[in-house]
């Protein structure tokens, strides 16, 4: 039966993820801390490898406000402090997470850096960095979390899953044209989803990308130029946390094995019977505003 009403209706006291790790890149604010929390409402374990350590001048949130709002929610939280671009810092949360909570069920990348500067704008030291978060950082965490996510998969009635917040791969010169240097870094991401879900599929491990159909109410788009006018236009966070839990609890349906590995929000709602997208919009009427990439 289709459902007219979103999934943030949920009981607080839902389970459905019980006993589940789930190890997330970022997730101090924004749409990683709402899909952290999201997931700990469903009783998941979260293990938040961030570097906000201590609160910024200008955004709220650091990684321990975060893992107090997923216990508050009714998760476990675990706070990793370092950086996704330094392998022991990667290693130190893959680690923790299986010495805290015993192993790895799955893993977001979610941590990203954006420019959308064209390239002869875009100094070298803001390109490294979003290679080295974007593409770099979802490769090697993803590849450290391998071996736990398989031990995770011989478990019966249940798929371990890598997620990553990356667009569809479209060769549309236009994105490269506007954007080159982060077009190259998104696309890198979402160059990993298509290969792990090629070489871990056969192992019973999922890997997705997901993206969302229209921008999202975050500090990264309030911080761009005509950002204000960008945010009238969006959809809050909870519509991608939604779509996460829906991906990762088994709820969407998809009715047999996906095409391709990349989704968006509103295909992984529609597949769990969520129709009625009003109540995401951050000002209800508005025109929403697509997201790049699509």
């Amino acid at each position: 039966m289709t459902q007219t009403t979103s999934p943030q209706s949920h009981s607080a006291s839902e389970a459905t993820l019980s006993g589940r790790t789930v190890l997330i890149s970022g997730g101090s604010r924004g749409i990683g801390h709402s899909i952290a929390v999201r997931l700990a409402r469903a009783g998941a374990n979260l293990v938040l490898l961030a570097k906000t350590d201590t609160p910024h001048p200008k955004l709220e949130g650091t990684v321990h406000t975060a893992v107090a709002d997923v216990e508050a929610a009714g998760g476990q939280g675990l706070a990793v402090v370092g950086d996704i671009r330094h392998d022991e810092d990667v290693e130190t949360a893959v680690t923790a997470a299986v010495e805290r909570f015993g192993g790895i069920d799955v893993v977001i990348n979610n941590a990203s850096a954006i420019d959308l500067r064209p390239t002869e704008a875009l100094d070298m030291k803001r390109y490294d960095l979003m290679q080295d978060i974007n593409a770099r950082g979802s490769f090697a965490l993803s590849k450290a979390a391998i071996p736990h996510l398989r031990t995770s998969a011989s478990q019966e009635g249940w798929t371990p899953r890598i997620l990553t917040l990356s667009p569809p791969l479209n060769l549309d010169p236009k994105w490269f044209g506007r954007h080159l240097g982060y077009t190259m870094s998104k696309y890198a991401m979402s160059m990993t989803t298509l290969g792990l879900a090629a070489e871990l599929g056969p192992e019973g491990i999922t890997v997705n990308s997901l993206w969302p159909a229209t921008l999202i109410e975050t500090a990264a788009i309030a911080n761009l130029p005509g950002g204000e006018k960008m945010l009238a236009g969006s959809r809050k966070p909870q519509i991608m946390a939604d779509a996460a839990y829906a991906l990762i609890s088994g709820s969407a349906d998809f009715g047999g094995e996906l095409s391709s590995p990349f989704l968006t929000d509103e295909q992984v709602l529609a597949a769990a019977g969520i129709t009625d997208l009003s109540s995401y919009a951050v000002t209800p009427g508005t025109e929403l505003v697509p997201d790049i990439f699509l």
